[in-house]
């Protein structure tokens, strides 16, 4: 009766062993089903020996599936395969986060350059602040200057300026 315990016991292990492959592994559920038969089969064993090793079983089960996950999808974006699968995050340098509104709805009125052209979106210079910027109207040039007319939320309008 105590092979069919470590018989039990193996279950287990081959149903945490299942479940990381299932991760590693595209397999359309089919690792996943596996996985649960032998979760069920270690499960029938343990009620099989008796009521309370039937209860520490399902009690080893619950918290064995969650940590193995965990575990796993931990350990994958570590491993030579889930580098070579999974995408970086792109390097952000200082000046590439949105300002806060605030700070845009300082700009408003203000007059500067634009960067690229805004196809109607684009860059603009305002005093050394890079910030996206929409036209008013259409297409603007490169090097044009434009004044910020509305701020909302994180959106600036502007409208170019007419040199004379």
């Amino acid at each position: 009766m105590v092979w069919w315990l470590v018989f039990a016991v193996f279950l287990y292990f081959a149903c945490a062993a299942l479940i990381i492959a299932e991760i590693f592994v595209p397999s359309g559920g089919l690792i996943s089903l596996c996985a649960l038969a032998c979760l069920v089969g270690g499960a029938v064993i343990f009620f099989h020996y008796s009521t309370i090793a039937g209860w520490i079983g399902i009690g080893i089960a619950t918290v064995m599936i969650p940590s193995v996950l965990i575990f796993a999808y931990r350990i994958f974006p570590k491993t030579r395969f889930g580098k070579s699968v999974t995408l970086t995050p792109p390097e952000r340098q200082q000046g590439d986060a949105i300002p806060d509104t605030s700070e845009l709805k300082e700009l408003l009125g203000k007059v500067g350059i634009v960067l690229t052209p805004l196809r109607p979106v684009g860059m603009c210079d305002f005093a050394g602040n890079r910030v996206e910027c929409v036209a008013e109207s259409g297409y603007v040039e490169k090097d044009k200057k434009v004044k910020v007319i509305n701020v909302e939320s994180t959106q600036l309008t502007v409208r170019t300026i007419e040199e004379s």
